[in-house]
């Protein structure tokens, strides 16, 4: 049974498309622009189908019946199109109505890590950490809110005047923000965050250079052992990923809560248990911040306690966590050093409303976290752990550290890309005897002083 004959479509097509001559035939329709007789062809189906039933064929079969719709319309129509043509036009309406319209293309791409939309007509694209501008256009601002609305209400969120900025993701996992008037000026701006299809690898990082191969041993040693990592970086360094990669270190046998403002880590252990934030309501209340997900996750018996981003008031609650037993929880927080992560704990400390003295704030970080690993994003876009830091203690009211391992950059080639080398510092950290107590025998030459030059 066709699609037509399930959904209930009229058995005459509707007019719009093209008129009739004067005998009743259907008359060739005229040239016009490929974005119009597109939309009017989606308008067209949306008319002759119900999409409720649509939710009940699975996906392949839902595009062979919408592929012969489309074809069976063009007939019918007298459409002056080439094979090409209709193919794309096929493509298109099958986009529109199932997927994400014209962004489906740029998400299909593996090689395209972020897609940034200001407006319906400037779509940019991030590849090989380089910006450009792509051809691909929504038909206006009303076509791209659309699109959006329908990617933020699969995982019940919302936007419009009143909620005028929302945070959302993609089955893939891929982070979407988005902002729109009269927040945004020049129409709705959407951001979207890729994450590749397949899962990236220590020995992925270290094959791309992101870090070193004595580095990559010592971080897979430090979350296998229950040390508390906290991953610092600016926008688009690479925290979630490397907060994915050590999660994979975590062995099989441990509880793990995760806690996001939207989901995106994927952990392959068996017993994880995903948290989410909520939003407030239209009414503006009902919403659930991750402090009050971190404080109920400690009643759920976890492990360990992976934050995907420390931002505020949930700071306190995440190092006494780390403080009370859950040993080998991590966090990421937007920094550009490590010493400014542990300044930003503080402030978030501070702007939690606890009446804390500024030396037990401090005490409560040297105790709570391990090592601080600093990733930034290069000059030519590269992304680079260029700094592991190991917490020691206090000095008088200072929260002392100690390099372990470094990035130095030397310089830029003349193709644009950035010189330097990784290298140990030579210290020997103090999670030596924690690590080997566990079990976990690292070479005392992994932190000789030697350059890795790339």
């Amino acid at each position: 049974m066709s699609l037509r004959e399930r959904l209930g479509a009229p058995s005459v097509p509707p007019q719009g498309l093209s008129g009739q001559n004067e005998t009743g035939e259907a008359a060739a329709m005229p040239l016009r622009p490929y974005q119009t007789i597109k939309a009017q062809m989606h308008q067209s189906l949306l008319r002759r189908i119900d999409l409720s039933a649509l939710e009940n064929l699975p996906a392949e079969r839902m595009r062979d019946e919408l592929r012969l719709l489309v074809e069976r319309q063009l007939a019918e129509e007298n459409l002056v199109l080439n094979a090409t043509e209709r193919r794309n036009l096929v493509r298109d309406v099958q986009n529109e109505m199932l997927g994400h319209g014209p962004l489906e293309p740029l998400l299909a791409d593996p090689g395209i890590s972020d897609i940034l939309i200001n407006g319906a007509h400037r779509i940019y694209i991030e590849r090989g950490g380089r910006l450009e501008l792509t051809d691909v256009s929504f038909v206006d601002d009303d076509h791209l809110m659309k699109v959006l609305d329908r990617i933020v209400s699969r995982v019940g969120r919302r936007i419009d005047e009143s909620s005028p900025m929302v945070d959302a993701r993609l089955p893939d996992g891929s982070r979407v923000n988005a902002i729109i008037p009269p927040l945004a000026l020049d129409g709705p701006v959407v951001s979207i965050r890729r994450f590749p299809a397949t899962p990236l690898r220590m020995d992925n990082l270290v094959g791309l250079r992101s870090l070193s191969e004595e580095m990559a041993q010592f971080l897979a040693a430090a979350a296998e052992a229950q040390l508390n990592i906290l991953i610092s970086g600016g926008t688009g360094s690479g925290k979630t990923t490397l907060l994915n990669i050590l999660s994979g270190f975590i062995p099989a046998g441990e509880r793990i809560v995760t806690i996001e403002d939207a989901a995106e880590l994927r952990l392959q252990q068996p017993h994880v248990v995903r948290l989410e934030t909520r939003p407030p309501n239209i009414e503006g209340r009902g919403a659930i911040g991750q402090n009050a997900l971190v404080r109920n996750a400690l009643r759920m018996r976890p492990d360990r306690i992976i934050l995907g981003e420390t931002r505020g008031a949930e700071a306190l609650d995440m190092l006494q966590a780390m403080n009370t037993g859950h040993e080998g929880s991590m966090t990421t927080i937007h920094a550009n050093t490590a010493r400014d992560a542990l300044a930003r704990l503080e402030s978030m400390i501070a702007m939690g409303g606890v009446d804390l003295p500024m030396r037990a704030a401090r005490a409560q970080i040297a105790s709570a976290v391990s090592l601080v690993v600093q990733a930034n994003r290069l000059a030519d876009g590269s992304r680079r752990i260029t700094s592991i830091q190991e917490i020691t203690g206090m000095e008088g009211e200072v929260v002392t550290m100690q390099e372990i391992f470094a990035f130095r950059q030397t310089g830029v080639g003349a193709d644009g890309l950035v010189q330097g080398h990784f290298h140990a510092t030579g210290v020997r950290p103090r999670c030596w005897e924690r690590l080997s107590s566990r079990g976990i025998r690292l070479a005392e030459a992994l932190f000789h002083p030697v350059r890795r030059v790339i």
